[in-house]
């Protein structure tokens, strides 16, 4: 990736720089003509790998308030940076071009921490310099090359005769070498290898949306990463700078969303987890302790302009065996905020593995394929049930361990230090339960009765224990302590309880919640304690401890919000759900259709666009694919491929206007839909093997 201001230049500070594996190659690149800084006129992402930046010079003694000279810098997050020098004036111009390189060669980790190594001395090498340090080195090379190269500077410098008219240009690359990695590291996406979904066509009466989906999926590209090994299975990175690498959660909430663009996500992030999934054939110590993860789940700043690619970050996770209880997939504890406990994301990744399996079989996943990740579903499976067992193996059905708490924990641990099971927990396992009964009794597997039983039970104790009634209508308790005792917290993590899970012939499982209960927290996240006019806080502007920038204590985070919306409207609230998507999409024109993982939850007001958090990635894969999902979820696309049905609901209100999606996929084949200003949809294209209905 490459970081830097809107101005272009590379100043070695905070952030700034070309990085490759973790490293930065290069931490400064500062452009003079003549002795002058450009003015800086533009600076603004191409793509998701690529920026341009433009500035002026006047040329000294000029007369004319109009700048003779252009710069544009076109830089690519690979490495390379082509600077070209335009005459526009009428006068010859002989001036020096010098570009000041230095680097730390330091790691992000480091930079992270707020640790700047000393720049390395630079050394001549041909056509540019070369740094050193143990084990790393890296080199910068310009094509044409210089006419002088001053190592002790570390500048690098030309001198310009431009005529008129004329224009000059060179390429620098920097390039990094380092020791060999004790495995080998995921790779972005090779050449040749297509995207893992298709690129869909969006016509739109609401122009913001035209501008959010496409910019999105090219985030999201740029977020790729594959297996050294396995170049064709790809899956997401958590996000840029600081979760550049396989976060398991992160991957599966991605490839999720981005079902209704075909199942080959999926696919590829399921096999890319099951590997990593521990069982007993990769651990014979067969006991872990919590909290183990073998990559990042935390946030720190992020610049104001960055270009990414595909290449490994700081944070993957490897591919080699790791302690974990039978079945979980690696993950972190998550900062819970200032009045809940930590999250554990293996918890959270093991159940959604499941339920990604699930729902990418309705979508069309081949039968072999899912037949093939079954086993690692069943492990999963093999993990809650442990959690909410006896030593007999007999489910609870009373008691504080009746409920879902963290994976990763042993009987003993979870009995001398219990922890409060959290309701979004609650929401995960429970859809996890009744998706993977359907999957086993499609395949023939024992157990579905078993599961759907407990789902049931722990639907019923959910809605008598982790309801809390007050003259608002009541609300859900984030987290209980005990029976009667619920966590005070007032979150948006309730917006969980809302994802109910794709089911058959195109049904959402029930809530947790029954329909009063679904009414009086829909009408308590439209709400101004909850709702800032850009989206959902993550904790309610009432919380004593409520701080807009906090990332779990009132930021808007885009995924939950996006989360509410989809959720809102399949239960039949679909006002509140198009004032939730009216924030978002207002958001995203301030963000120039590139939404971050999250920003400030100040209340809206005119003329005050919203505040970028500081920690927060941008692009994350999460809140990329949300956006995505944000508008394809008002196709109301609901398949069942293995039934062969495919049901078509969209949202009555119309909220976005006719829309018009070309280019889904469902059984692998293009599926195309129009929704009327009155809620109304057409199906133009759909694979013919599939029974069209509504309902």
């Amino acid at each position: 990736m490459a970081v830097s201001g809107t101005d272009g230049q590379l100043r070695g500070q905070s952030l700034h720089g070309f990085y490759r594996s973790g490293i930065r190659v290069l931490a400064r690149m500062e452009l003079r003509l003549g002795g002058l800084e450009p003015l800086p006129l533009q600076g603004a992402l191409t793509s998701a790998a690529e920026a341009r930046f433009v500035g002026a010079v006047r040329i000294p003694g000029d007369p004319d308030p109009d700048p003779a000279l252009t710069v544009e810098r076109l830089r690519h997050a690979d490495g390379v940076e082509t600077i070209t020098v335009r005459n526009t004036g009428g006068r010859p111009a002989r001036l020096p071009l010098e570009i000041a390189l230095g680097t730390d060669l330091g790691s992000l980790a480091d930079i992270a921490a707020g640790r700047r190594l000393a720049d390395l001395q630079g050394q001549v090498q041909s056509a540019g310099l070369r740094w050193v340090r143990p084990g790393r080195s890296t080199t910068v090379a310009a094509r044409p090359s210089p006419h002088a190269v001053l190592a002790g500077a570390g500048v690098l410098r030309w001198d310009l005769e431009l005529k008129p008219g004329a224009r000059w240009s060179v390429e620098l690359q920097a390039e990094a070498e380092s020791s060999v990695a004790a495995f080998r590291p995921p790779t972005g996406r090779a050449q040749g290898v297509p995207l893992p979904w298709s690129e869909p066509g969006v016509r739109c009466d609401d122009p913001r949306v035209e501008l959010l989906v496409p910019r999105s999926l090219d985030a999201l590209g740029g977020l790729l990463l594959a297996d050294a090994d396995r170049p064709t299975d790809l899956y997401t990175a958590s996000g840029v700078p600081w979760r550049f690498g396989l976060t398991a959660a992160d991957a599966i909430w991605a490839a999720r969303l981005m079902l209704p663009l075909g199942t080959r996500l999926a696919a590829g992030t399921l096999r890319a987890l099951a590997r990593r999934q521990h069982h007993r054939s990769n651990n014979p110590g067969g006991r872990a302790a919590s909290g183990i993860t073998a990559g990042s789940t935390s946030t720190v700043a992020v610049p104001a302009a960055s270009t990414v690619t595909g290449a490994e970050g700081a944070a993957g996770i490897g591919p080699g065996p790791w302690a974990g209880p039978e079945g979980l997939l690696p993950g972190g504890l998550r900062h819970g905020g200032p009045e809940l406990p930590p999250s554990c994301t293996a918890t959270e990744a093991t159940l959604l593995f499941v339920t990604l399996l699930a729902e990418a079989w309705r979508w069309g996943l081949p039968e072999q394929e899912v037949a093939e990740l079954l086993p690692a579903a069943e492990r999963a499976l093999a993990a809650l049930r442990a959690n909410v067992s006896d030593e007999s193996g007999a489910f609870l059905s009373d008691g504080p361990g009746s409920f879902v708490t963290d994976l990763g924990r042993s009987p003993e641990e979870r009995a001398a230090r219990p922890l409060p099971p959290r309701c979004e927990v609650q929401a995960q396992a429970y859809r996890c339960a009744l998706q993977g009964a359907e999957l086993l009794d499609a395949f023939g597997r024992p157990g579905g009765a078993e599961w759907r039983a407990w789902a049931i039970s722990l639907r019923e104790r959910f809605r008598e224990q982790f309801w809390i009634d007050d003259l608002s209508g009541g609300r859900p308790a984030a987290a209980l302590v005990g029976p009667g005792h619920p966590v005070s917290a007032v979150a948006a993590s309730f917006v969980h309880l809302l994802d109910c899970g794709l089911s058959a012939d195109g049904a959402y499982h029930e809530s947790l919640l029954d329909r009063e209960q679904t009414r009086a927290l829909a009408q308590r996240l439209v709400a101004p304690e909850f709702d800032c006019g850009w989206g959902l806080r993550t904790l309610s502007a009432k919380s004593p401890r409520f701080n807009p920038l906090g990332h779990r204590s009132g930021a808007v985070r885009v995924h939950e919000t996006a989360l509410a919306v989809a959720g809102l409207a399949e239960a039949g609230f679909e006002r509140e759900a198009g004032v939730l998507l009216e924030g978002l999409l207002s958001a995203s024109v301030q963000f120039e259709g590139r939404l971050p993982e999250m920003y400030a939850g100040e209340q809206r007001t005119t003329g005050c666009p919203p505040v970028p958090h500081p920690a927060a990635c941008r692009p994350a894969a999460v809140s990329a694919a949300a956006s995505v999902h944000l508008v394809l979820t008002h196709a109301g696309v609901r398949p069942d491929v293995p039934a062969g049905r495919v049901v078509v609901r969209p949202a009555s209100t119309a909220p976005l206007g006719e829309l018009e999606l070309t280019g889904l996929r469902v059984a692998g084949e293009p599926f195309s839909v129009r929704i009327s200003r009155i809620g109304v949809a057409v199906v133009e294209e759909a694979p013919p093997a599939l029974q069209l209905g509504t309902r």
